[in-house]
């Protein structure tokens, strides 16, 4: 493939001659590669969920925190991620980071074979779970160097929605994959569960690694280092500068990060409180995911401030009725409210991604929205140890979400203050 010399994507001739052609090719390229990220940060939402069913004895604390802590780590790792494609090359970048995908995934699928791998090693895999994590931020920052700022509300929340879908996929695929033998020619026998039933938990992890093998070596051969999106670490840092960073990571924590925590807590939040109804748990990262896109699409429209605004009024909405059924034991009025939060996240974190373009220069763009990221991927961590906290003190999960209420309430005061009112320092 001939090397990119220049690019010039707000040069109208030269994004309809060439431009959109290279950059349609690296986003769809990205985006199965970004949701094999996901899936493999969210495997332990859906395997902590089974562990204790064949011979582990994990307590209810310790599954929570095989499920929040690759929130924790991939967090952290997107802060270096952030300003790996101006270091590295998007193309580079993208296939270290996929390949590295199936350390864990490998890993995962022989030690939960063993009811006695020690705890110590469920959580050393869980944090290599974590490299997925980090995918996001540099994933997001590397399309946004492909698109004019007309379209990078839509190609983002694409790339960003479609990548999403992965933790769906995940929480959807295992309940299925685990059921049939397909991988006990490597060695992996099956499990057998309290009523008789065998599964092949293994299999949760081992469906994924040619997935990750083939698109780490598309990922070489079709992707771009794009010529002008090398930066030194130091050009990039200068956004911890920027007072906007701040605002716009604090909006991001509360949309995006409302999301991945939510999915991430989702399967076990069910297990406690409706177990009957676990299967289910796919539909809000699905819902989630779906929506993400089309946030980023109605903010290209409207503009992402008044879309954000409208998020964050659902979003209260939604966990107050969380709240409100959980106490009147309605699955139904529970189950919907929580979608409800699902849906309002995604679009949110659409809405968000759509003005950090407006807001910021192109080279600062790019690493606030891996920042950002960063930060909101903590969402992950705490919100899953936060509902674990409010289930195993109350028997419930209904008081970690005041404090989430009182988040959103904060985050549309400021949302509105910078962005959404009449002489908003940006409107946007």
């Amino acid at each position: 493939m001939a090397r990119i010399t220049n690019w010039y994507p707000e040069d109208e001739h030269f994004w309809k001659s060439e431009g959109r052609q290279h950059a349609r090719r690296n986003l769809w390229i990205s985006v199965p590669s970004l949701m094999l990220a996901f899936i493999v940060w969210q495997i332990w939402s859906v395997v902590a969920v089974r562990l204790n069913d064949i011979g582990f004895a994990f307590t209810p604390e310790q599954l929570f925190t095989l499920a929040a802590v690759p929130g924790l780590v991939g967090a952290t790792l997107r802060f270096f991620y952030t300003f790996a494609v101006g270091k590295f090359g998007g193309r580079n970048w993208t296939v270290i980071s996929t390949g590295a995908l199936a350390i864990p995934a490998i890993g995962i699928g022989f030690a939960v074979q063993n009811p006695d791998t020690p705890y110590s090693i469920m959580l050393l895999l869980a944090a290599l779970c974590g490299l997925g994590g980090g995918n996001f931020s540099s994933s997001s920052a590397n399309i946004s160097f492909f698109f004019p700022k007309k379209e990078k509300g839509t190609a983002l929340g694409i790339n960003g929605g479609l990548g999403n879908m992965g933790v769906s996929v995940v929480q959807f695929v295992t309940p299925l994959i685990i059921t049939v033998s397909t991988f006990a020619f490597i060695g992996g026998e099956g499990q057998v569960l309290p009523d008789g039933t065998q599964i092949w938990l293994q299999n949760a992890a081992f469906i994924w690694v040619i997935p990750i093998i083939i698109m780490t070596i598309v990922a070489y051969f079709g992707m771009d280092n794009l010529p002008n999106s090398k930066q030194s670490v130091a050009d990039q840092f200068v956004i911890v500068k920027r007072k906007h960073n701040w605002v716009m990571t604090l909006l991001y924590v509360a949309t995006f990060g409302s999301f991945i925590g939510y999915a991430a807590a989702f399967p076990l939040l069910l297990k406690s409180q409706y177990p009957e109804y676990v299967p289910l748990a796919f539909l809000g990262a699905f819902l989630a995911a779906a929506f993400r896109p089309i946030g980023g699409w109605i903010s290209d429209k409207l503009g992402g401030a008044r879309v954000t605004s409208y998020v964050f009024i659902v979003m209260i909405f939604g966990a107050g009725s969380v709240i409100f059924f959980s106490n009147a034991g309605n699955f139904i009025g529970f189950l919907l409210s929580f979608l409800v939060l699902f849906i309002a996240s995604g679009i949110g974190s659409g809405s968000t991604f759509q003005m950090i373009p407006i807001i910021f220069p192109a080279k600062e763009a790019a690493p606030v929205l891996g920042f950002s990221a960063a930060c909101a991927a903590y969402g992950s961590f705490f919100i899953p140890k936060l509902f674990g906290w409010s289930v195993n003190s109350y028997g419930t999960p209904i008081n970690a979400l005041y404090f989430f209420i009182a988040f959103y309430v904060i985050s549309i005061i400021i949302n509105w203050y910078y962005y959404a009112r009449k002489n908003a320092e940006v409107k946007c």
